[in-house]
């Protein structure tokens, strides 16, 4: 029974209660996954930290970084990198989760989850809003020990500003995430995707580099830069880390996670879906 074939009687009594319990099993579930898979936590966590200490360290001399927004001076190379990073992780964290649908689909979980009177797009959104739990503990870890080195932000606030922007950016890397799972045939041949997806969107941005010093060596890839979404969320988690707002990149993201989410949503229809037309 798809949420299209449940009868309107047994969709209309859910509740409010009824979906508060579907979404606390779905990000139950998927945290206990998160706690069970120790090494996935410790890959989250050492993937950001070699480009902190040790690819930062070794450029900070001949990498510097002039006063742009939102720093009011210089800073130091691992200082403008850290919001890239922290967009790293949440990209990572989204296509892990979409490999996790992947594999749900292969053994048959999905089905399970799928066929509940639950409406589609509210499973969905339960699975994405679970994967960006799981990535903000995966950046906390990652801040906390970042802090060490006095790489945090000007005041105590900037890890309350920087909540909303990862939250949002999060779903939008989840969301882009679902719609690459809908359309991967087998669990093998996600990580060829993945490589073509992570790290063209990583570093065609401004996660490593100002978009000045691109556009000074590349007119053109400082072109794509600014068409990046990505590009749009590391900025949007920097103005964020010092209390203020990029309101482009607030656009740019907030645009892109309500196309992802749709474009997911359409991808799993079972009448209209790229599964049901893949399988045809």
């Amino acid at each position: 029974m798809t949420d299209a074939a449940a009868p309107p009687s047994l969709r209309g009594s859910l509740g409010v209660i009824g979906y508060a319990i579907c979404l606390k099993g779905i990000v139950w579930r998927e945290a206990l996954r998160f706690l069970h898979q120790r090494e996935r936590f410790v890959a989250a966590l050492v993937r950001p930290l070699v480009w902190l200490f040790i690819f930062a360290m070794g450029f900070r001399s001949v990498l510097g970084v002039s006063i742009i927004p939102p720093y009011e001076t210089y800073v130091l190379y691992e200082v403008y990198i850290t919001p890239g990073l922290v967009a790293m992780i949440q990209l990572f964290n989204g296509m892990q989760t979409s490999l996790a649908l992947v594999y749900d689909r292969e053994t048959g979980n999905m089905r399970t989850l799928l066929v509940s009177p639950f409406p589609r797009w509210f499973l969905l959104t339960s699975k994405l809003v679970a994967g960006v739990a799981v990535s903000l503990l995966q950046v906390a870890a990652f801040l906390a020990v970042a802090s060490f080195w006095e790489i945090e932000p000007p005041t105590a606030w900037g890890y309350l500003t920087i909540l909303p922007a990862l939250v949002l950016t999060g779903l939008m890397l989840g969301a882009l995430g679902m719609v690459l799972s809908s359309v991967i045939k087998q669990l093998e041949n996600f990580a060829g995707v993945m490589n073509f997806v992570i790290f063209p969107m990583f570093f065609a941005s401004s996660a490593l580099y100002p978009l000045w010093r691109v556009r000074e060596g590349s007119p053109v890839l400082a072109m794509i830069c600014e068409l990046n979404p990505f590009t749009s969320a590391v900025e949007l988690i920097r103005f964020a880390f010092y209390q203020q707002i990029d309101w482009t990149s607030l656009a740019v993201v907030a645009g892109s996670t309500a196309a992802f989410l749709a474009a997911a949503i359409l991808a799993y229809d079972p009448a209209r879906g790229m599964l049901v037309r893949r399988e045809g």
